[in-house]
C-alpha cells in the first residue's frame, strides 16, 4: 500500500496498480525494457494488474517474469470492462495508466489516472480524462516509486 497526502488534493490509499497493455506498458506487443524492473519494485507496494485484449497474442511470455495479474477482456465494450475491473477492485485504492480511448473511463474512475503519450500516442479523450500526463510509462511508474513527485505535480 502507498499513503500519500497531497495538499490542495487530498489523500490517497493505493493498493492497486491497473495497467493498460497495449500502448501503455508495451509497443507493438513488446513489454518495454525499462517498464519490467520498474513494475518489479512497485509489486512490491501495490497490486499489480495488467488490463489487455492480447491483440498480438503474446502478453503472457511477454510478463512471465512479472508479479502480476494479467486479465484479457474481450475485443468488444473494452472501456466497459476496464472499468468494471477497476470498480472490483475498488476504485478509491487504484492507480490506473492508459492512453486509449477505452481507457477513459478506467482513468476517471480512479483514485488517481495517469495518461501515457508514447510511440503509438494517446487519445484526447484519455488526456483530458487523466490526473496527470506522462511522456512514457517509465516517467509514470517513476511517479510511483517517488511519491514526492506526485505531490509536486499535483499540489495546489
Amino acid at each position: 500500500m502507498m499513503e500519500l497526502n497531497i495538499p490542495g488534493y487530498g489523500s490517497l490509499r493505493l493498493s492497486f496498480l491497473v495497467l493498460d497493455y497495449n500502448g501503455t506498458l508495451a509497443c507493438d506487443g513488446r513489454l518495454i525494457p525499462a517498464a519490467r524492473e520498474r513494475l518489479a519494485e512497485l509489486s512490491k507496494h501495490l497490486d499489480v494488474h495488467i488490463l489487455t485484449a492480447d491483440t498480438f497474442g503474446n502478453v503472457t511470455r511477454e510478463t512471465s517474469s512479472l508479479q502480476c495479474n494479467v486479465a484479457t477482456i474481450g475485443k468488444e465494450h473494452q472501456a466497459r470492462a476496464k472499468v468494471d475491473y477497476v470498480r472490483r477492485l475498488g476504485e478509491r485504492e487504484t492507480v490506473a495508466l492508459g492512453n486509449g480511448r477505452n481507457d477513459v473511463m478506467m482513468l476517471q474512475e480512479a483514485a488517481l489516472g495517469i495518461a501515457v503519450l508514447q510511440e503509438e500516442g494517446c487519445a484526447v479523450e484519455a488526456l483530458l480524462a487523466a490526473d496527470i500526463v506522462t511522456t512514457s510509462v517509465v516517467d509514470a511508474l517513476d511517479l510511483l516509486l517517488h511519491p514526492l513527485r506526485l505531490t509536486a505535480t499535483l499540489r495546489s
